[in-house]
């Protein structure tokens, strides 16, 4: 089954989405949709070909996607707001056949040729317009037909710096994520048909692309996209637009424990909201609480990783509502605890959690060495995170990868930032660590030590890695030492600087 087909039986006239500051209906989205699906052949792009998207979260989004997924080609939707060169490094990997862009946001020399960047708008510089790809104003009567898609045909390719080091595309199958909605839907009460989600998460990452969109394509839900997060905004779209499910990353909800937005007659403005569920890094049992006191809603935890399609585990539909815990894990997921040669731990000590399933990955993008490291023979997907699984079978998860670091969700591998880094006149040596921070979980420090005679700024290091990594991966603050503790075999002891306490 194709995974664009999860849109097709809604009622035309049902609400599907809100942006641009209307509803949109399904029939809206399939029209569009069906007419990105006639035009990428006119762009020379076949089943199985690789299209990148690079887009705010927007209606726009949903539609490309949609419409990517519908002809049969896969989707690599693309952060729009990283560097030009993080951008090229990125589409070099991938070499889409095609880079359907926010208009104004990504140009020919991101390392896409002309011929195949297209935006909306009049086409620049030989570039294809999207009205001339999809025509979006005169879609009226295009049905929306997907073609048919094997379970393990790829769908989509996500950037991810997760279980494998450095960052690699993950390879999700059209099967890993069917196989991922429909084990979330297997949670009672997860979400209907008259629900209203919001998600202010980036739809190019995977808790945004297959666990708010994925579940509202499947249930006929409605979906509020917010491209920018502002709480007290936020909280008023809540209250204005009836709003019943919060699917967010604890930044988020830290940010709306402490909103001071009114709701109606001194009421909170989420008083309609029925759930709300946390993701993509640990949730501070301390915002947890401020935010259940603050809005009188109950604050659920899961996990999960790109590699997963994401959804591993939740505590959503348990009864069961621990700090710390994310719960038991989701229906058809195994979920088992190893030590160091593989073996199962004893009950109630900590181990790697390794998890088994159809949503887990096909592998990293032409990377085998990479997916032997984390896959199995038998399936078996090595997380690198470190779990203890309580008595009533509830996981807990007590560390990390170790140097991995993240920011409101994001992964940031150290070792990508530190070349960077060390690609700076003035830099001799330089080792990133992750830092806690109530707003964003994580930051991201950069321990420097510069060149012999040579004087480099914090705010060099900071606008040197600005100009080529994502905002979320840029140092936000920068320590500098004359020397690094080194080990055995000359590499820097990234564990010891962790443990230290910053100046």
């Amino acid at each position: 089954m194709n995974l664009a087909a999860l849109v097709c039986p809604h009622p035309a006239e049902g609400r599907a989405l809100w942006g641009e500051g209307r509803w949109h209906t399904w029939g809206d989205v399939r029209r569009r949709a069906a007419a990105v699906a006639a035009g990428l052949p006119g762009l020379g792009v076949g089943a199985g070909d690789r299209v990148a998207l690079a887009w705010p979260t927007s209606v726009d989004f949903v539609v490309a996607y949609l419409g990517v997924l519908a002809a049969g080609a896969v989707a690599v939707p693309l952060n729009p707001n990283s560097p030009a060169e993080e951008l090229r490094r990125e589409l070099e990997v991938v070499e889409p056949a095609a880079l359907l862009a926010a208009h104004g946001g990504v140009s020919a020399g991101a390392g896409v040729p002309a011929a195949r960047l297209v935006t909306p708008g009049p086409g620049a510089g030989g570039g294809a317009s999207w009205e001339g790809l999809s025509g979006l104003s005169t879609a009226g009567g295009v049905a929306l037909e997907p073609v048919e898609r094997a379970d393990d045909d790829l769908a989509v390719l996500l950037f991810t710096s997760g279980t494998a080091g450095a960052p690699r595309a993950a390879m999700l199958t059209h099967g890993n994520l069917l196989a991922n909605v429909h084990q979330m839907l297997a949670l009672p009460d997860i979400l209907r048909a008259d629900d209203v989600g919001l998600v202010a998460i980036p739809l190019f990452h995977v808790f945004g692309l297959n666990v708010a969109l994925g579940l509202c394509a499947a249930t006929g839900a409605a979906l509020v996209l917010d491209s920018r997060f502002d709480a007290e905004a936020s909280l008023r779209q809540v209250r204005e637009l009836a709003v019943t499910t919060l699917l967010g990353v604890p930044a988020m909800f830290a940010a709306w424990a402490d909103a001071s937005e009114p709701g109606a007659n001194g009421a909170s403005p989420l008083a309609g909201v029925r759930r709300a569920i946390s993701g993509a890094s640990a949730l501070d049992p301390a915002v947890a609480a401020r935010f259940e006191e603050r809005h009188g809603i109950a604050l659920w935890q899961g996990y999960g990783l790109t590699e997963a399609s994401p959804a591993v585990s939740t505590s959503f539909g348990t009864g069961r509502n621990r700090p710390g815990s994310v719960g038991p894990p989701l229906p058809g997921v195994e979920v088992r605890l190893v030590d160091e040669e593989g073996d199962p731990v004893l009950e109630g000590d900590p181990g790697e959690i390794w998890v088994r399933g159809a949503n887990v990955f096909a592998g990293y993008w032409r990377d085998p060495e990479a997916t032997a490291r984390v896959l199995t023979s038998d399936g078996w997907l090595r997380t690198g995170d470190i779990g203890v699984v309580g008595e009533d079978g509830d996981l807990f998860v007590v560390d990390r990868s170790k140097d991995l670091v993240i920011v409101s969700g994001f992964n940031v591998f150290p070792g990508e930032v530190e070349r960077v880094v060390c690609s700076l006149p003035g830099v001799a040596e330089c080792v990133v660590v992750g830092r806690p921070d109530e707003a964003t979980g994580e930051r991201v420090e950069a321990v420097v030590v510069p060149a012999e005679g040579a004087e480099v700024s914090a705010e060099e290091v900071r606008s040197h890695c600005a100009a080529r990594l994502a905002r979320y991966k840029c140092p936000t603050s920068v320590r500098f030492v004359p020397s690094l503790p080194h080990g055995l075999t000359g590499k820097a002891l990234r564990r010891a600087l962790r443990e230290e306490t910053p100046a």
